[in-house]
């Protein structure tokens, strides 16, 4: 049972990424899928969440810059993300929820100039 992310990279402000997390060893559907992200020095806080039904929301500091989907068809879901700025470096990993599983190693993004 587990979650892999991946994806990360480093890119100029404006640019755009699309991380994915691909689960094992679950039943992918039945669950909500959560974008986390933790910067340097910071606690971890949600980017992003999507329920097994599709509905979305999104943190404040993402809003109309990011996109969360799923295919459960790969059990997997990805976190388009695009006018990255500097602020959004981070580690970011992926979850479900509920019954959250143990933290993967997450997939670094970072903007800079």
């Amino acid at each position: 049972v587990q979650l892999v992310e991946s994806g990360g990279g480093l890119v100029q402000p404006g640019g755009s990424l699309r991380l994915s997390c691909a689960a094992s060893g679950f039943a992918f559907g039945g669950y909500a899928l959560i974008w986390y992200r933790q910067a340097p020095e910071k606690e971890r806080e949600v980017v992003a969440r999507i329920t097994r039904d599709g509905n979305t929301n999104y943190a404040d500091s993402v809003k109309g810059r990011f996109t969360i989907s799923r295919d459960d068809n790969r059990s997997t879901v990805y976190l388009q993300m695009n006018n990255l700025k500097p602020e959004d470096t981070a580690l970011y990993y992926c979850n479900r929820f509920p019954e959250g599983l143990r933290w993967g190693q997450g997939t670094q993004v970072s903007v800079s100039s």
